[in-house]
Order: structure tokens, then C-alpha cells, then sequence
């Protein structure tokens, strides 16, 4: 399964991408992390190892744009309108379910969760970035 720097992504690949981005710890590193080159190199190393040859800029590039249509479409749905689909919606609504971007506002107490969400990252994801 080669792929070249200008090449679109086969669903075989974007599968690849989304079996590594669902695992508990690349979510947990991926989360809140804004300098995340390490944790990039390391899933473009692990999609090597499925077949995937794709460097870290492009497994960025694709998270980013899978994370925007993702977005997108749940915004749609939530608004009332279904029409609004993507392939890979469900495996997405998945991974992405349970990402505390609104925990901020629902904190009673007043206190900053996405500081402690940082705190209590594993120390590799410092070390990799």
C-alpha cells in the first residue's frame, strides 16, 4: 500500500489512522496537546508498520481535516439537519464522543478541568514533544 507526498488517502489508510487514533493512550496524548509533533511521528511509524507510508505532517494534516468534517457534521446533525454525512462519521463519533471540549463550562466549582486534564498526562508525552 504505497502512497506518495501528493497522493489522496485510500480508505484502507484513513482505517489505518483511525484503528492507531483510537487507541486509549494516543487519544488521552492527543487531547489538549498543542505541540504534538512527537505523538505524530510515532503514529506515522506506527502506520508503517501496517502498510501506511505516510510521514508525520500528512498524519497531522489528516487528523486535522477528519477532526474539521467531523465537527462539521455533528454540528449539522445537532442543528436538525441529517442530510450532512462523511464516511468514517460513526468510527469518528467514536473516538471523539468523549473529548471534554465543553468541560470548561460545565465545571461547578469554578475550577480550571483542562489545567488538570494537562497535569495528569503521562510524562512521554512531554518527553516527545
Amino acid at each position: 500500500m504505497e502512497s506518495g507526498a501528493g497522493k489522496h488517502w485510500t480508505e484502507e489508510e484513513v482505517k489505518a489512522l483511525l484503528s492507531v487514533w483510537s487507541e486509549k493512550n494516543i487519544r488521552k496524548q492527543l487531547h489538549g496537546t498543542l505541540r504534538n509533533k512527537g505523538i505524530f511521528i510515532y503514529i506515522a511509524k506506527r502506520l508503517q508498520e501496517l502498510g501506511v507510508c505516510r510521514d508525520w505532517k500528512q498524519c497531522r494534516a489528516k487528523y486535522k481535516n477528519l477532526k474539521y468534517e467531523y465537527r462539521t457534521v455533528k454540528y449539522a446533525h445537532n442543528s436538525g439537519d441529517v442530510t450532512k454525512t462523511m464516511k468514517f462519521f460513526h468510527d469518528l463519533d467514536a473516538i471523539l464522543r468523549y473529548e471534554p471540549d465543553t468541560q470548561l463550562a460545565a465545571e461547578e466549582n469554578g475550577r480550571c478541568s483542562a489545567t488538570e486534564t494537562q497535569l495528569n498526562t503521562s510524562p512521554t508525552t512531554d518527553s516527545t514533544q
